[in-house]
């Protein structure tokens, strides 16, 4: 099969290479999925799970990629849930190899079903955006109606969608980022939108959660306009500050099969817009990845046309 392949961690993507693998074996509780569409995180090279084992190990030749979109063609040993010739959609282990490949060996609990009405490119677009919006707004944030969001990054793939599921939960949103993203920003639903070049951070609030993809200085000024017992929560790694009285909450989005489910049915309704950008052939990924413009919005690689 061809794919998509990583050895050389200090050459980020200029590294990858297009190159003939053999096919993965289903080992037990796994499906075989021909990949159609997958989505790549932009830092995903950074992350020590690409280039090593759970004990450390190097484990070069890396395919990369987490996020797909395709069609079952085999079940390992003891697969339950999923079926042969099934449409599915989902997030794959960072420590195994991924989806910018034909075909993907995938644990089928991290999979859920893409109704046949979602193309696949929409599919591998909202699993990783959205199962991380979904955790860190419900689960870490405990989000409830009425309360005030801040979301950082609010144009991107996920802070589009965290302030789309915000919005729909009850919440006042607040969106953030370069001053060029504030129309996609409200687009999405944000009700106020702060420049973070040229507008004062601390000028916002009190809000009751922030959730932070940028880290950093901004993740630690963003711990002084949260109110009293409010959340900062952040997928940028541990936060340096924490709000008064309150959480800092630092999380790594897992695959959740009801999640999912619940992500396409709003996909499917229009409650949730997906947010891609590029689409690109399996054949041009490396110079998409690689090009030298900014892209807005989810990069999604059509692997079987």
């Amino acid at each position: 099969m061809r794919a998509i392949v990583v050895t050389d961690q200090a050459a980020g993507t200029a590294g990858m290479k297009l190159v003939e693998r053999p096919e993965p074996p289903a080992a037990i509780n796994d499906v075989i999925v021909q990949v159609h569409a997958s989505g790549f995180t932009w830092d995903e090279l950074t992350w020590p799970s690409t280039w090593t084992d759970r004990l450390g190990r190097d484990r070069t030749p890396v395919i990369p990629g987490q996020e797909l979109a395709g069609v079952v063609t085999a079940l390992g040993y003891g697969t339950t849930g999923l079926s042969v010739g099934q449409r599915v959609f989902g997030v794959t282990d960072s420590y195994r190899d991924g989806t910018l490949a034909e075909y993907v060996a995938v644990e089928a609990r991290n999979l859920a079903p893409l109704p046949g009405d979602i193309d696949f490119t929409v599919g591998a677009s909202v699993a990783m955006p959205g199962l991380t919006a979904w955790q860190g707004l419900f689960e870490h944030g405990r989000l409830r109606p009425g309360q005030s969001v801040l979301v950082h990054g609010a144009a991107g793939a996920v802070g589009s969608m965290v302030t789309q599921l915000a919005r729909e939960a009850g919440g006042y949103v607040i969106g953030t980022g370069r001053a060029a993203h504030r129309q996609t920003a409200l687009h999405f639903g944000a009700q106020e939108f702060v420049d973070l070049e040229n507008d004062a951070l601390e000028d916002v609030g009190p809000v009751d959660l922030v959730f932070d993809v940028l880290g950093g200085d901004i993740a630690k000024r963003s711990a002084g306009v949260i109110r009293p017992g409010g959340t900062l929560v952040t997928i940028a790694g541990p936060a340096e500050a924490r709000p008064a009285d309150g959480l800092a909450v630092d999380f790594v989005v897992v695959s959740d099969r009801a999640q999912l489910s619940e992500i396409v049915q709003r996909v499917r309704d229009g409650r949730l817009r997906t947010n891609i950008g590029t689409v690109s052939a399996l054949d041009d990924a490396v110079a998409t990845f690689n090009a030298t413009e900014r892209r807005a919005g989810k990069t999604i690689i059509r692997v079987h046309p």
